[in-house]
């Protein structure tokens, strides 16, 4: 896999649209091949910011999908779910905003598909991919990750279900999920201070299945779990957590 980020010009709120921005700086692009973007440059590309000296806690909770209120947390940090993701305090950053909180997309999917057929146009490509990316914490790891809030253009997960591993056991669980492993990439090779590299093109990755079209909302609807079919459903909603025979961690 290549993974190959993209140095731009500093981008400003409402200075150039979506589609501008991307043929600014992605000149020619191969077959099969996916484009990273960061949320933060989609947003400012759509003029999703507000002031500074807006009330940001009246922010995170009307931006969320659902919100962790912060006085349960030692660092009064906010978890909320915006756009179907666990994200701190909706996905609103302060950092490379020109003096502006920046939110999220406003419609983050329709961004991805929408960037996908103008790049599978403008460059006459017929496989082509769209993550949009973000940034998150994971329990018990410090620092910073990427996830992907947003795809289009190639299936999300891989199916390994029903077929053989090396020693003939059948695979009853395992499914790759594409998008999170690509968008973890794109991140690391973005950065996540003043790299000024919001964009990344990934080639050479044959695990990845394209296809002309964007996700349908029931596919979508399949890789966005509810909270009480989630694996970790028992995480959410359990708080009573006990010693074990490990002792503290």
């Amino acid at each position: 896999m290549i993974v190959n980020p993209i140095k731009t010009l500093r981008v400003l709120p409402g200075q150039k649209d979506l589609e501008k921005f991307l043929d600014d700086n992605l000149k020619a692009l191969e077959e099969n091949s996916i484009i990273a973007i960061t949320s933060k440059v989609v947003s400012l590309c759509e003029g999703r910011v507000a002031a500074m000296d807006s009330d940001k806690e009246k922010l995170v909770k009307s931006e969320a999908e659902l919100y962790f209120p912060a006085e349960h947390n030692r660092y009064r940090h906010h978890f909320t779910i915006a756009r179907k993701t666990i994200l701190g305090s909706s996905g609103i950053d302060e950092s490379n905003g020109g003096g502006n909180f920046v939110l999220l997309p406003d419609d983050v999917q329709e961004s991805a598909n929408r960037a996908r057929r103008h790049l599978q146009a403008g460059h006459g490509l017929k496989n082509l991919g769209v993550i949009i990316t973000d940034s998150t914490s994971l329990p018990m790891r410090l620092g910073a990750v990427g996830t992907c809030l947003a795809y289009s253009g190639f299936m999300p997960v891989n199916d390994y279900r029903h077929t053989m591993d090396l020693f003939g056991r059948e695979f009853q669980l395992e499914q790759a999920n594409i998008i999170e492993g690509l968008a973890a990439a794109a991140t690391l090779a973005m950065g996540e201070g003043a790299e000024q590299t919001p964009l990344c093109v990934i080639s050479d990755f044959p695990l990845v299945h394209f296809r002309d079209s964007d996700p349908t909302h029931e596919e979508l609807d399949g890789i966005y779990l509810s909270l009480s079919e989630d694996l970790f459903s028992s995480f959410f909603n359990n708080g009573e957590w006990q010693k074990g025979g490990r002792g503290k961690l």
